[in-house]
């Protein structure tokens, strides 16, 4: 294999292995915010209790999540030098925001919380005041990098001179017509993670008979927060689809499998392929779906033998984007039945009929949305494909030329041997974490 084949599969699973984390974080700490400003509200410790119970887990995700995050980005220096060096004038700026937010801002005010709850010396409204910021600060954090990362998709505000790309308007560069669909389809994705986390373990509680308080009203309020991100998601991932179609054609028609330039296509539900042919696909037949999507039943989608030969891997592209649908799917009907169940006042109590198949269902879920969250990003990065910024530079261009293959795999298997263990380490203090439950001094609300 290659260097840069090598390279690809490395950077893949540095960023894949990454991305678990920041949508729980991100998540967690805004259901935190929820619960700590109820018990600023109501001074009743019982949901400053409940707070804490959840910061140790997001606390634990963090504790992972930050390395992970500075080994993606010190792979820009080895493996991808030549990228780096192109869009170094560009990234410079976004990445040195984005590391301020993450570590003075969301670290930071993380310690405070951990300290905060240790010690009787930071006040409740600190404390509140900290969540808020931690919350602010990861989702920040995640619109720098979503910047950097759009730009590669859309890059504008900028020329290339002496072989590099050289920043001539800032706010263009950052504000490209790729980033706010990616961000809102992004963060409400990370809300929708932390959603369906809370919903997991609560509903995990309720099928163990345990901590019955604390997971009723947790599972309450992440029901409600996860039907309304889920139908969220489907608005915005059109908004984003829409975008691609526009901005990345060969995108767009590798994740709905266009081979031929048509006009009232129909929308693909499902399809057998390979990189050249369907061999069995079930669509919309006489409804030009897709086409109305795009806001006209006769818009026309190039296909992708029109596009060629500048076009991504077909099937990882189509799969991926259909899988992270079919996750979505599922997320809504579970998140459904839950507010019908809520809403009937049949989720608790000796409904054991309904309780049993939803809170069943709810376990299972917990981890879709971090999947769903993974299929997302290889649709997005292996659509881009053979570009690394969009038109600009190719993939193969990007790769440091000093590095040879033997060496970027020897570091592969460190890697892969490294996120292993880490996944072990996180496994387990998460569990040990979920086991002992929260302390709750107070119940009586």
């Amino acid at each position: 294999m290659d260097a840069v084949a090598l390279a690809k599969i490395q950077f893949w699973i540095t960023i894949g292995y990454h991305f678990i984390f920041p949508p729980i974080t991100i998540g967690l700490a805004c259901f935190i915010v929820y619960f700590m400003t109820k018990y600023m509200r109501t001074k009743n410790t019982y949901y400053k209790d409940l707070s804490w119970f959840w910061v140790k887990l997001l606390a634990t995700t963090v504790a992972i999540g930050i390395p992970t995050g500075i080994v993606m980005e010190f792979s820009f220096g080895t493996n991808w030098s030549e990228f780096a060096r192109f869009v170094g004038g560009v990234f410079g700026s976004m990445l040195t925001l984005e590391v301020f937010f993450a570590f003075f801002l969301e670290s930071i005010f993380l310690g405070v919380m951990l300290q905060g709850w240790r010690s009787s010396r930071i006040s409740d409204r600190v404390l509140w005041f900290s969540s808020i910021m931690v919350a602010v600060g990861s989702v920040i954090s995640a619109f720098w990098i979503l910047c950097a990362n759009s730009w590669m998709h859309t890059p504008r505000g900028f020329m290339v001179e002496g072989g590099r790309a050289i920043l001539t308007d800032f706010w263009q560069a950052i504000l490209t017509p790729s980033m706010f669909p990616r961000f809102f389809h992004t963060i409400n994705a990370c809300l929708m993670t932390g959603s369906f986390f809370i919903i997991g373990i609560s509903a995990w509680y309720l099928l163990k008979n345990e901590h019955i308080q604390v997971a009723q009203d947790s599972i309450k309020v992440a029901l409600i927060a996860g039907i309304f991100f889920s139908l969220s998601q489907v608005i915005l991932g059109h908004w984003n689809s829409t975008m691609i179609a526009e901005y990345q054609p060969a995108k767009f028609a590798a994740q709905e499998a266009i081979f031929e330039t048509e006009s009232g296509v129909p929308l693909i539900l499902f399809a057998i392929l390979d990189e050249t042919n369907i061999y069995f696909k079930i669509d919309t037949f006489f409804l030009p779906l897709l086409s109305i999507l795009l806001g006209n039943p006769n818009a026309t989608v190039i296909g992708l033998n029109d596009l060629s030969p500048d076009i991504p891997p077909v099937m990882l592209t189509f799969y991926s984007f259909h899988g992270m649908v079919i996750l979505g799917g599922i997320l809504i009907l579970v998140s459904s039945f839950g507010v019908f169940l809520l809403w009937k006042k049949k989720l608790f109590g000796n409904n054991w009929v309904y309780q049993n198949w939803f809170l069943r269902m709810a376990v299972f879920c917990l981890p879709l949305p971090i999947l769903a969250n993974e299929l997302g990003w290889v649709t997005t990065e292996v659509g881009r494909q053979p570009w690394i910024v969009q038109d600009v530079m190719r993939t193969v261009d990007g790769i440091s030329t000093v590095v040879p293959a033997e060496q970027i795999f020897l570091s592969l298997m460190l890697f892969i041997v490294t996120y292993f263990i880490l996944s072990i380490i996180w496994i387990l203090i998460m569990r040990r974490i979920i086991r002992k439950g929260p302390v709750i001094q107070e119940v009586n609300k």
